[in-house]
């Protein structure tokens, strides 16, 4: 299976207009590959990162034996969503929680999908695998190191294309079109310009709307470099989903 990993511009390859343009990825990852302004700034040096790994929670610090679901679907979930009401995920980490507001209206499939995972319980013990603390988390994978899914692939719902602002939660994909599964990300900054148009090529399907902070705390765990990704991403310390919770009004 390909990686989802967010797939950034990078100005130093002209000639390869995305990273993962330049060959197949092989793995499955919200492709953020050598992105030089969110890389440098989030993590600083290997050294730097692990000396300052014991400020995260002992929790943090010393994660339990992490047991993610093996469950998979031949297909993607039915409609079962009311795009009349609002839906809300109380995202419980062991950093703490955060609400996120779920786009049904805008992003019926995709909202549908997220809320039959969580309702399964699919999330349950994902990390957030992927860290580019001026950029961007991703999580969402039962595999923790974006090679996994739920066994199906949903289509990109882009017609309604918001600004990649801070707090912003979009689908992860492989770079091709339609390949959003379980994996997600949260913006951490304002600025994202690397996801305008004409790189607005992720679902976006929701908004932090409390708690950010937490997810703040997240994008701040020191980070080295990701085996999957050749980035600097990879966290020094494990933060992952403890259970989501979805109301509806």
């Amino acid at each position: 299976m390909k990686a989802r990993i967010v797939h950034t511009l990078i100005a130093a390859l002209a000639t390869c207009a995305f990273a993962a343009g330049c060959g197949t990825p092989t793995n499955n990852t919200t492709n953020v590959t050598n992105l030089t302004n969110g890389v440098n700034s989030s993590a600083g040096t290997v050294n730097s990162a692990a000396s300052n790994a014991a400020n995260t929670t002992s929790d943090a610090a010393n994660p339990p034996s992490l047991h993610t679901t093996t469950e998979q679907w031949p297909s993607a979930p039915k409609m079962t969503i009311d795009t009349a009401k609002t839906y809300d995920a109380i995202v419980h980490t062991n950093y703490g929680d955060f609400t996120i507001q779920l786009d049904a209206k805008d992003s019926p499939i995709t909202v549908n999908n997220f809320v039959f995972l969580a309702k399964h319980n699919f999330y349950h013990d994902c990390t957030f695998f992927r860290i580019i603390k001026n950029f961007m988390v991703q999580t969402g994978d039962p595999n923790n190191n974006g090679t996994g899914g739920p066994g199906y692939t949903i289509p990109d719902e882009l017609t309604h294309q918001y600004p990649f602002t801070k707090g912003v939660v979009a689908m992860a994909n492989s770079g091709q079109p339609h390949t959003g599964g379980s994996q997600f990300f949260i913006c951490t900054v304002d600025d994202t310009k690397v996801f305008q148009p004409p790189n607005n090529k992720y679902t976006e399907f929701g908004r932090v709307v409390s708690g950010m902070n937490v997810v703040e705390k997240i994008a701040s765990i020191p980070v080295t470099n990701n085996p999957q990704t050749g980035d600097l991403s990879y966290p020094l310390a494990t933060a992952y989903i403890k259970s989501i919770d979805i109301e509806v009004k």
